[in-house]
């Protein structure tokens, strides 16, 4: 599967099993002007997660949550500010997230892992 349909799949499943449990999707792509992109944002009503989805066919180079650098964190972080800013939500509390999802190589899902506060 080409790496930008599978990066697709995999925020489409992420963002389904959210709002399965319960969280409100406040944004998807979310983009800062230069600052960088974040996957998704969502709410559960009590706190605002910023959410990097990786998908993976296989652990080769590590698991999935491995590869959010310390670089692609700052990253989020900064686009994060500027969203809070943008919607009034800078006192809101946040947490920022990895959802991992593991396919196979037929695109079937094998696992969805959600990292809470993973950085």
């Amino acid at each position: 599967m080409e790496r930008k349909r599978m990066g697709e799949l995999g925020e489409k499943l992420a963002a389904d099993y959210l709002k399965k449990n319960n969280c409100r999707i406040l944004g998807k792509n979310y983009r800062a002007g230069r600052l960088g992109e974040i996957d998704l944002i969502v709410s559960d009503n009590s706190t605002i997660s910023f959410i990097e989805v990786k998908t993976r066919t296989g652990k080769k180079y590590g698991t999935p949550a491995e590869a959010v650098t310390y670089t692609k964190q700052k990253t989020i972080r900064r686009a994060a500010m500027c969203f809070l800013k943008d919607n009034g939500l800078v006192d809101s509390p946040v947490r920022f997230d990895v959802i991992e999802i593991m396919l196979a190589k037929d695109g079937n899902v094998l696992s969805i892992s959600h990292i809470k506060n993973a950085f």
